[in-house]
């Protein structure tokens, strides 16, 4: 998994409360066995008609919005089913950071597991946020992991918290495996010495 220390990018908004994991990848695409690919499915069925043409007013479909890689959202972000699929398919798009006011605990431990920023703001800031994406095309937000800072180059500056174990899971780019493989000597050691206390009985 890729570290993360500091990503500046463009800011892509999706105005809406309670966004479940059906809305983020429809449960039509989850027949994939690999886990990449599944940005093109990303909120299908709102980018999407019935006929698989662009729904053109659905914000992410606006050329302004293309290349994004921050997401800004409302609150509950990640609800519903517990499917992986869900950061997969954000991480997939191209999006590297979500800011919303909450999120479903399961989506957002599953976003640390596969190098996405989840980050929790409160309400007025993140109204904060859709106000100035709204007001600039081509608005960007720097996000510091390092220092926990959001920062425009507008003069805005909003600190965030973090649990600083979920932290160095990004900074160092570790998922749940490299953090084990991280003891490697230590498991190798143990697994010699009970393999040899087996020989011994």
């Amino acid at each position: 998994m890729e570290a993360f220390k500091q990503h500046t990018g463009l800011v892509g908004p999706v105005d809406r409360v309670n966004v479940d994991t059906d809305a983020i990848i429809p449960k039509q695409f989850l027949k994939r066995i690999e886990r990449s690919g599944f940005g093109q499915f990303l909120f299908y069925e709102w980018r999407f008609d019935l006929n698989g043409n662009t729904i053109p007013e659905f914000s992410l479909n606006l050329p302004r919005y293309q290349g994004a890689s921050v997401l800004i959202s409302r609150a509950n972000f990640g609800c519903g089913s517990s499917r992986e699929h869900a950061p997969w398919a954000i991480q997939d798009y191209g999006f590297k950071v979500v800011i919303a006011p909450s999120f479903a605990d399961i989506f957002y431990n599953n976003c640390f597991k596969n190098g996405i920023l989840p980050i929790k703001l409160s309400e007025e800031q993140v109204e904060e946020l859709f106000q100035r994406t709204a007001a600039k095309e081509g608005y960007k937000l720097t996000v510091d992991l390092e220092n926990k800072k959001i920062t425009d180059d507008q003069g805005l500056s909003i600190d965030f918290d973090l649990d600083e174990h979920r932290r160095q899971f990004l900074l160092l780019g570790l998922d749940d495996i490299g953090l084990t493989l991280q003891h490697e000597d230590k498991i190798a050691a143990y697994e010699a010495a009970h393999k040899a206390r087996l020989a011994y009985k």
